[in-house]
């Protein structure tokens, strides 16, 4: 793996929330620490109510993980525009991801129980 990326299991129980509603609760979510951006949980789609995440248009690269692709999340009150992203393929050094989701923090709240 990458010395600019390391995975780690994600200790305790993480939940991730959107327009007021749970989204999803893990034991089995990964910590990814990338340089000096702050740690990003990926959670595995088991434990995700995929029913609210739309297929998005968008998609983008990273030298690092690979390509990403993304989702939106519809609320009651609104639809929050490519708030998910997962790498369906990720390079190999950061296999672990994937399939897994992450979700963007100014969008929705990700926190340990």
């Amino acid at each position: 793996m990458s010395e600019h990326i390391k995975i780690h299991k994600a200790d305790g129980k993480w939940v991730v929330r959107a327009g007021g509603a749970i989204l999803g609760e893990s034991t089995d979510a990964l910590e990814l620490n990338e340089g000096d951006y702050k740690p990003v949980i990926y959670f595995p789609r088991k434990d995700i109510a995929m029913a609210f995440l739309d297929t998005s248009e968008h998609s983008s690269h990273c030298p690092h993980k690979g390509d990403a692709s993304y989702f939106s999340i519809q609320t009651k009150s609104s639809v929050l525009e490519n708030a998910v992203w997962s790498y369906e393929a990720p390079i190999e050094g950061v296999a672990r991801i994937k399939s897994y989701l992450a979700f963007d923090p100014a969008l929705v709240t990700v926190e340990e129980l």
